[in-house]
């Protein structure tokens, strides 16, 4: 097979990406809640430097085309779809600017040849970022602002099938309904049983769970949290141990250098800072392995 992602960390083999091109240059910040600092054309330059360290690792990336479609978000990847070792589920947004978006990745699995396994259907709403796998068989679903407790019963309902528990935990309300906070906001796997995390806003049952596996959790400085609107967190692991960063906040990157991560970093004061969305949120990974 080439496709199936039941793992945050092993190598990256295949992934989905879409590079901003009509779309993010036609962005009002307003409509899109982008901070100071965004600045389209600017962001495309970095998204460039970025697509080239994901491929630098021997990389497949799977483009999913920018035609003007006014879908500024699009550009974040991670959200519209989870991809599990059965096929590709096609999710559905909780921000009401990006529920065309699911339609563009099915477009794009068909194309690659990836089995679509299902779809999450009204009421329900899931996004990608609030979804993280455990193991190969457990996914934790953060439920808040993006992710409903319907769209968590029916990824369980598709999944459990193929062995797979999904376990669903409350998050805070953070900066309100408008921001995006998602369960990937507050922790990054780093490699196999390694995890950064921002310890004040992780649930209380999902760190539980987290320490009963055998987890090691760094826990990010708060001031490098506050500073980057929570990216200093979001970050890519390319292969185990060896992950993509925003530029700007050492006292994180040197807390993974202690735990023997290599840390790649690009400039992303444009791309990621005021759009609210980081390496991790750029990519869909399609297969791990």
């Amino acid at each position: 097979m080439t496709y199936g992602s039941q793992s945050m960390t092993a190598p990256l083999k295949r992934v989905a990406m879409r590079k901003p091109g009509r779309s993010l240059l036609s962005a009002k910040a307003a409509d899109w809640h982008y901070g100071p600092g965004f600045d389209g054309a600017r962001a495309i330059e970095q998204f460039d430097v970025f697509a080239d360290l994901v491929a630098s690792c021997g990389t497949e990336i799977i483009w999913i085309e920018d035609t003007g479609d006014g879908l500024a978000d699009a550009m974040f990847t991670h959200d519209p779809s989870l991809v599990s070792d059965h096929g590709a589920i096609l999710l559905r947004m909780g921000k009401p600017g990006r529920m065309a978006e699911p339609d563009l990745h099915a477009v794009s699995y068909q194309a690659a040849g990836i089995p679509v396994l299902g779809r999450i259907e009204a009421p329900g709403a899931v996004e990608g970022g609030d979804c993280v796998w455990v193991d190969t068989t457990t996914l934790a679903v953060g439920r808040g602002v993006r992710t409903n407790q319907a769209g968590i019963e029916q990824l369980a309902a598709m999944l459990a099938p193929h062995g797979v528990t999904v376990l669903g935990f409350d998050l805070p309300l953070g900066n309100g309904a408008d921001a995006c906070l998602h369960l990937m906001s507050v922790i990054s796997p780093l490699d196999e049983k390694l995890a950064l995390v921002y310890a004040p806003m992780l649930p209380v049952a999902f760190w539980q769970l987290l320490k009963d596996r055998g987890y090691t959790l760094l826990e990010a400085p708060a001031d490098e949290f506050a500073a980057s609107y929570g990216l200093n967190l979001n970050v890519l692991p390319l292969v185990p141990g060896d992950v993509l960063m925003v530029d700007g906040f050492p006292k994180t990157r040197a807390l993974m250098e202690s735990a023997k991560c290599r840390v790649r970093v690009f400039n992303a004061d444009a791309l990621c800072i005021p759009c609210e969305g980081g390496p991790t949120c750029l990519t869909r990974p399609v297969w791990r392995e």
